[in-house]
């Protein structure tokens, strides 16, 4: 990789102190952000820095991912600020997987690789994380665990609330009732609870508890009083924060004396950076990563807002050392030779330019007279957020009729399709647009029953267009009765769209999937796009082994700048 900028040890002119020059552009704009105490040089593009233990970590984080010439090799070698790996505290998994025999109280039978699931489970000894491809049957594989491995009742399961109800349907489906005594009784399903409700009460003695993630923090005590054996959390990467309150309750109750397994279930642990699988890994085998601090020395360098990026050079062993310990990953490709392909496509539509422009400039407007009277800078924060928001709505109605032709298009050829998007006018304009296919829906705010419907009759073929919000639909549903997905909006993560991607690409689809992409000529879609594609790198080469190459160069916020841009060039 080409030089950034170099890096020379000199003794500052003003100062009369020993210090660190940077020079170059790119090397320059990095170092003004990283290191707050930064002055700048005598000449353009030159950036003189402390000589402290803090300035040379930061210099070694830029360098372990934008290389700089180094003019002083012998301070530099001096200097440096090593770090060492974390260093498991864990014996390694067997990955020499079988087929492994489910317990009696299973109900059900299993493919082969969900029985190496299974297998994989028992000899982590129930703390792990399954991170199967989505629709490869990760609860069905943890219930048979419960089922198999002994003393797990009482079990917690945390989930988002909109899968709730499917837990209930699954556990009725594939456990049979064990009665005080050991008896397996056929005809019965472990006693179940779901808490629904925030308010504090004592809880009834039951096999198995269900609630939602948004609740932990609220019945926590009540949850504590339990002797929970097992946690279960799906979707486990609702916890990938460890500053949020349902993080810390998750790890609250995870350190639980009576807690001796706990699961995490998710085919995209990882959102936007691979930072985000440390708290999940804390919670399921701590210490495996080290504390966060020695994790991120290790395997990260310091974005330019400061967020913790898993180098390019790391990613491979932070993959190997996860999948030693504590993490399964597979396929579809891998493991269901019969399930038919997916195909994505990027389809650039036309777009109201006009119209798009003239908003761009009120947007642009308002985002200047709030930055002038923000009183901090989360005020100031906020009111960009806002602005790339809006950019995002204004976005999509823009091209609005034209996602409207091309939906008309596919359900032409008499086709059951589904339509994804974010803003809910968009989710209202495309439903009263397209009326005459008598569309189902999901949206946020939904009750259970009315969402469920939904699902059925689409499922049915009682209609064969659904609209759905895209974080409303995008888990806990099967949707393999259509092979056409389309995005009208473009999410920030990649992982909510392999989320909704894979409603229709799971066990039961037997045609390829077809996802369409829609780009609207002339707006941001298409930096947005590339933006999914370089977090898209980072995620795979953790999860998976990638050989594709890419530099993360666009950033989120080059939104506001291409925003101005294309104003002042109107």
């Amino acid at each position: 990789m080409e030089n950034i900028g170099t890096l020379e040890y000199v003794l500052d002119k003003y100062s009369k102190i020993w210090s660190w020059k940077v020079t170059g552009d790119r090397a320059v704009g990095m170092i003004s952000r990283l290191v707050p105490e930064a002055w700048y040089g005598e000449n353009v593009n030159e950036v003189i820095i402390p000589d402290n233990t803090e300035s040379v970590k930061q210099l070694k984080l830029i360098m372990d991912r934008y290389p700089l010439e180094i003019l002083s090799k012998s301070v530099w070698q001096r200097k440096i600020v090593k770090t060492y790996a974390p260093k498991p505290t864990l014996l390694p998994i067997k990955h020499k997987l079988k087929h492994a025999k489910t317990g009696d109280q299973f109900r059900g039978k299993l493919l082969n690789f969900q029985k190496e699931g299974l297998d994989f489970l028992l000899k982590s000894s129930g703390n792990a994380l399954l991170a199967d491809e989505m629709g490869l049957g990760k609860t069905v594989q943890t219930l048979s665990y419960v089922s198999t491995e002994k003393q797990t009742f009482p079990v917690l399961v945390v989930a988002p609330l909109v899968t709730l109800n499917n837990w209930e349907r699954e556990i009725e489906k594939f456990l049979k009732k064990k009665s005080r005594n050991g008896r397996i009784i056929e005809n019965e399903s472990p006693s179940v609870t779901t808490i629904r409700t925030g308010k504090s009460q004592n809880l009834p003695k039951t096999d198995i508890y269900i609630i939602n993630y948004e609740l932990l923090f609220k019945r926590f005590n009540d949850l504590a009083k339990l002797g929970i054996r097992t946690i279960v959390c799906d979707e486990v990467h609702n916890l990938r924060s460890k500053t949020t309150q349902k993080y810390k309750s998750v790890k609250k109750l995870a350190a639980l004396n009576s807690v001796s397994y706990r699961i995490g279930l998710s085919g995209t642990p990882i959102y936007n950076r691979g930072s985000e699988i440390w708290p999940i890994i804390d919670i399921l085998k701590p210490g495996l990563l080290g504390s966060f601090k020695e994790f991120c020395e290790y395997f990260c360098y310091l974005n330019e807002k400061g967020k913790a990026i898993v180098l390019e050079n790391k990613r491979a062993s932070l993959r190997n050392e996860l999948q030693k310990h504590v993490m399964l990953r597979r396929k579809k490709s891998d493991v269901l030779k019969e399930l038919k392909d997916k195909v994505r496509y990027k389809e650039v539509i036309a777009a109201d330019t006009d119209f798009y422009i003239d908003e761009l400039n009120k947007i642009w407007k308002k985002l200047e007279e709030e930055q002038k009277g923000a009183e901090s800078e989360f005020s100031k924060s906020a009111s960009y957020n806002r602005a790339i928001q809006s950019e995002r709505q204004i976005a999509g109605l823009a091209k609005l009729p034209h996602v409207i032709n091309f939906v008309k298009n596919i359900m032409e050829i008499e086709e059951s399709v589904v339509v994804f998007c974010h803003h809910k006018i968009i989710h209202k304009l495309l439903n009263e647009s397209l009326q005459e296919f008598s569309p189902v829906t999901i949206i946020g705010g939904q009750s259970d029953a009315q969402r469920q419907d939904q699902i059925d009759k689409f499922q049915k073929g009682e209609s064969k267009l659904m609209i759905a919000g895209i974080r409303a639909g995008n888990v806990g549903i099967n949707l393999t009765r259509a092979k056409y997905v389309i995005f009208a909006e473009l999410d920030w993560s990649p992982a909510i769209h392999r989320q909704a991607e894979d409603r229709l690409h799971r066990i039961g689809q037997k045609n390829t999937v077809f996802a369409y992409y829609l780009i609207g000529s002339g707006t941001l879609d298409d930096h947005v796009a590339n933006i999914l594609v370089d977090k898209s790198y980072e995620i795979d080469a953790i999860m998976d082994e990638s050989t594709e190459n890419y530099e993360n160069k666009d950033k989120a916020e080059l939104i506001l700048a291409q925003i101005q841009d294309k104003i002042r060039t109107k």
